[in-house]
């Protein structure tokens, strides 16, 4: 049940859309971003996002494998070791745990990703887990969304709520 739309938030959508804006545009990899945001999302225990990004990964032409493994990635051999890294991370700073080091994170994505792209795989991570909290605490009914219906899979969804 939707507690909350978009349009009484107003507010917030603009802020969170602002950096949405920037992770659209950074030069990301489609396929990446998706199986990243994906995974986020199944951490979080978002319905509404994992609707959202499945049909959207499928739609740019993702091997649903990889979606339905990516719990699993570490077992499975379909996994490039660029997107290990970047999967190895996304869930490092979603559990971000007080007690552990990054070091060795950022070792491994140092081999696969320059800097900036480290920097963008950062934001990718913090605007996924913000729409999670958000989409959990508001409520939007999952299941609505079209695949394909805009470039990037929250922005124009979450603007039409």
């Amino acid at each position: 049940m939707e507690r909350i739309t978009y349009s009484q938030a107003a507010g917030i959508y603009a802020a969170l859309k602002s950096g949405q804006d920037y992770v659209d545009n950074c030069g990301l990899d489609e396929e990446l971003y998706e199986l990243i945001v994906f995974r986020v999302s199944q951490i979080n225990s978002c319905a509404y996002c994992l609707d959202m990004h499945y049909k959207d990964a499928i739609h740019i032409g993702m091997d649903p494998i990889k979606l339905i493994s990516v719990s699993a990635w570490r077992e499975a051999p379909y996994y490039s070791d660029k997107e290990k890294a970047a999967l190895a991370f996304a869930e490092h700073l979603t559990h971000l745990p007080a007690e552990t080091s990054s070091e060795g994170i950022h070792d491994e994505l140092s081999k696969h990703f320059t800097t900036e792209e480290i920097a963008n795989l950062t934001l990718v991570v913090i605007q996924i887990n913000s729409w999670n909290r958000l989409t959990r605490s508001f409520g939007p009914v999952p299941g609505k969304y079209k695949a394909g219906s805009r470039k990037k899979p929250i922005v124009a969804d979450v603007a039409n709520n």
